[in-house]
């Protein structure tokens, strides 16, 4: 893809599933790369990947709901290999499904301050220095229950959430060079949808999968293709735009 090769991306969430596959497409296109997750063990998992690819990559431990933890991570970004020019947000939690008087309010808070707020620490750090240095590009996850009901009340109101801080960031930061999107991925085959898919007895994850005009799960490596055309030069006309990545789902 165009415009990635020697540049520098962080990837949040990139112990597993969706954020180790964007990790490691990032490094195969020539970027440097900083991967960022609160699981040490999968971090350094996913940058072992990368090196026997050939690719370059640093392990920074982060807790995405701490805004100090954010600061430091972008901080080492730019200390280690300079600017970013793309950050893909990936980082969030699925948290339970059950009705919504039924969530407790613990739970709502997890979800909210890891999937949205913790997208919102993201941005706040790196479109400051993004603009500063003559632009960007940023993706977030989203997901199809950023776009419809597919979830639990926390998880939906999250991910609804994300799709309108990234049209804001767009409309705000776009003058100054920087592009942002979302993925809205549906039924991807990671850790999560199989935590997902045990909660709720197999059957609506199945019904799901069923309803998709292309009738399977999607892999972690399709995502991450269109979160890494979004920041590409391919993209270069795209910004605001939530994605879906879900096999027609929301057709």
């Amino acid at each position: 893809m165009d415009g990635i090769d020697g540049g520098v991306a962080i990837v949040t969430g990139g112990a597993a599933g969706i954020g180790r596959a964007t990790a490691r497409r990032f490094a195969a296109e020539g970027a440097s790369v900083v991967v960022a997750d609160i699981d040490a063990d999968g971090l350094t998992g996913t940058v072992d990947l990368i090196d026997a690819d050939g690719g370059e990559a640093v392990a920074v431990e982060t807790d995405v709901s701490d805004a100090d933890d954010v600061a430091a991570l972008v901080e080492e970004t730019v200390d280690t290999y300079g600017v970013p020019d793309f950050a893909f947000n990936n980082a969030g939690v699925e948290g339970s499904s059950e009705r919504l008087t039924d969530q407790s309010l613990d739970d709502w808070k997890r979800v909210i301050e890891v999937n949205q707020t913790g997208v919102w620490n993201c941005l706040t750090e790196e479109l400051a220095v993004m603009a500063d240095n003559g632009g960007g590009a940023i993706v977030n996850t989203s997901s199809i229950a950023g776009l419809s009901a597919a979830g639990g009340a926390p998880y939906v109101a999250s991910k609804h959430g994300i799709v309108g801080l990234t049209r804001i960031a767009a409309a705000e930061y776009g003058p100054v060079g920087v592009r942002v999107n979302a993925v809205c991925p549906g039924v991807i085959d990671t850790d999560m949808i199989d935590r997902a898919s045990e909660g709720r007895g197999g059957q609506n994850i199945d019904r799901v999968v069923q309803a998709k005009p292309l009738r399977r799960m999607g892999e972690p490596e399709e995502v991450a293709a269109a979160a890494v055309w979004l920041c590409s030069d391919d993209s270069s006309f795209v910004t605001g735009h939530p994605l879906v990545v879900d096999g027609g789902y929301m057709a």
